[in-house]
């Protein structure tokens, strides 16, 4: 794709840039996708651009805190990131069940969750444009999804991360989370299995 237009209704083909989802917030619709952007560090905040628009902070003091991120599931359990997966790593998928690219990135997602689930490593989505929950928990039992997934139809979550950091941007977008509740890397884009495997590597080996 040349090209990104800003959000306006899901399309089947394409990966979709997060919207102004609230009046409140409009200045956040985005228009940036396909290798990802490359925002001003903030603070102490520094981060690489990485081949196929994965961005990894690999100094851990120049990292950001995660936003909170809670509330309830597709299945309506309540849910608190911080606290119910403390001291894990968390890697952050955020997608819709009408986005193709979501649909093609899953095996992977649930290869490698089942994969490093005895490595200390978390997997959690974050299903955001689904105005019924119903056709997302169909993905989920369709790819046998193990993992949860936050509920955030409005995308009230997706506000919570700072500005200048390594926030969510489009549909898909992963964001990894080391053991400390910090942003360590995000993709902007449907990650392969080998790309999964190579962000959380690093992260698995740090003490």
């Amino acid at each position: 794709m040349s090209a990104c237009r800003a959000f306006r209704r899901p399309g089947p083909r394409r990966r979709i840039t997060l919207p102004a989802i609230l009046a409140a917030a409009a200045a956040l619709s985005l228009t940036a996708c396909g290798s990802g952007d490359n925002p001003k560090s903030g603070g102490q905040t520094q981060f690489v651009q990485g081949t196929g628009g994965v961005s990894v902070v690999s100094d851990k003091g120049g990292r950001q805190d995660a936003p909170d991120l809670s509330g309830k599931t597709l299945e309506g359990k309540e849910l608190d990131v911080a606290k119910d997966y403390k001291g894990k790593i968390v890697v952050l998928n955020v997608w819709g069940s009408w986005c193709s690219p979501c649909r093609a990135e899953a095996k992977n997602l649930v290869n490698v969750a089942n994969d490093y689930k005895d490595k200390g490593v978390q997997f959690v989505g974050l299903n955001t444009r689904d105005s019924d929950p119903a056709p997302a928990i169909k993905f989920e039992k369709e790819f046998e999804v193990p993992y949860p997934s936050l509920y955030d139809s409005a995308g009230k979550l997706l506000l919570r991360f700072p500005a200048g950091s390594l926030n969510p941007q489009s549909i898909p977008s992963t964001v990894f989370i080391d053991r400390d509740g910090k942003i360590a890397a995000r993709a902007i884009k449907a990650l392969t299995e080998e790309e999964l495997r190579k962000t959380l590597d690093p992260l698995v080996a740090e003490k």
